[in-house]
């Protein structure tokens, strides 16, 4: 969003933009909060808009359009010590291996997070190996979703969980998890009360026009075509894109 996206929107349009990223439980409690404005909200998992929908809730959000799909994987540093391991053993061996350090989001703030815990403790279960439900409730492994990409480059991290999308982004070499299915269904939405709400449209024109969906496709996501929208209220300018 902020290096592809963004950037070519504001070419095409003229419209700048500006970006909040972090776990899209944190952005939602922000938004409700009011410790950011914004017009358009993406999330990673379409259950967090339901935190913003109701009156109880701020009234923040009344549809979404569900717009992709990202799966969920291991992305490792290459020069790590582990690397060779990570890409010709099961990763939920290497990961116990002494001194290895991983790192993934926490559950209490981003879906990914969640997902990251999903895959350890379903492993844990399926290939009897109790040292996986360690890692998942060991808080030393937990770092916010802005910086984890940052501390797996500078080495302070031998891997972490990621999205195929962000990993391939950020250049970051990654392994299936083999054994699980995971993965984040992205949505997008305009803000009730958008204080620049033909922008936030022509945003959203854009990211599922043919300039976004290339970067989309370029990033490795998986695209849900039409996309799916949830709820009531697509502004007017919108409703041919999203019937």
């Amino acid at each position: 969003m902020q290096n592809q996206v963004g950037p070519g929107f504001q070419q095409a349009t003229g419209y700048s933009v500006t970006g909040f990223s972090a776990g899209s439980k944190d952005l939602a409690a922000e938004i409700k909060g009011k410790v950011h404005q914004g017009d358009v909200f993406i999330s990673a998992s379409p259950k967090v808009n339901a935190s913003l929908e109701g009156a109880s809730n701020g009234n923040w959000v009344s549809w979404y359009a569900t717009y992709a799909t990202s799966a969920l994987v291991i992305g490792y540093n290459p020069n790590s010590k582990f690397a060779s391991d990570l890409k010709s053993k099961p990763w939920y061996e290497v990961i116990t291996e002494p001194g290895f350090k991983l790192g993934f989001t926490d559950p209490a703030t981003d879906p990914k997070g969640v997902l990251a815990a999903q895959a350890l403790t379903d492993t844990a279960t399926s290939k009897n190996l109790p040292a996986l439900k360690t890692i998942a409730t060991d808080k030393n492994d937990l770092f916010p979703e802005e910086t984890l990409v940052g501390r797996l480059q500078s080495g302070q991290l031998d891997a972490g969980f990621f999205y195929t999308a962000e990993a391939n982004a950020a250049k970051i070499p990654t392994v299936p998890l083999t054994g699980e299915d995971l993965k984040a269904t992205y949505t997008v939405t305009i803000l009730n009360n958008a204080p620049h709400e033909p922008a936030a449209e022509a945003f959203i024109t854009y990211l599922l026009g043919p300039g976004g969906q290339a970067f989309l496709k370029q990033d490795g996501f998986t695209l849900v075509t039409p996309p799916k929208v949830t709820g009531s209220g697509v502004p007017s300018g919108l409703q041919s894109l999203l019937p």
